[in-house]
């Protein structure tokens, strides 16, 4: 049985996951492999969640803190995706 990957493993695992996707390489195969490296991190670093676990303004803004910080994250990859 292997062990679980770390966060820096999953990140890489990502990269190399979309990477031998690209086949024959499309021009912004390197964009498109950061694009899955950084959702892959934002995953590790502040993953989906439904709303702050406990009640009180502290769990509100750091919920909502974030909540900001995955959706930059996510941003920049969907610019990579997106850039020919």
């Amino acid at each position: 049985m292997t062990a679980p990957l770390s966060p820096a493993q999953k990140i890489v695992a990502a990269f190399n996951e979309r990477h031998e996707l690209c086949g024959p390489f499309d021009d912004n195969w390197v964009e498109q492999c950061l694009a899955a490296a950084l959702c892959a991190a934002a995953d590790q670093v502040v993953p989906d969640e439904d709303g702050p676990s406990c009640e009180g303004d502290e769990y509100q803004e750091a919920y909502e803190l974030r909540k900001f910080i995955r959706h930059d994250f996510l941003t920049i990859a969907t610019e990579l995706e997106t850039t020919p």
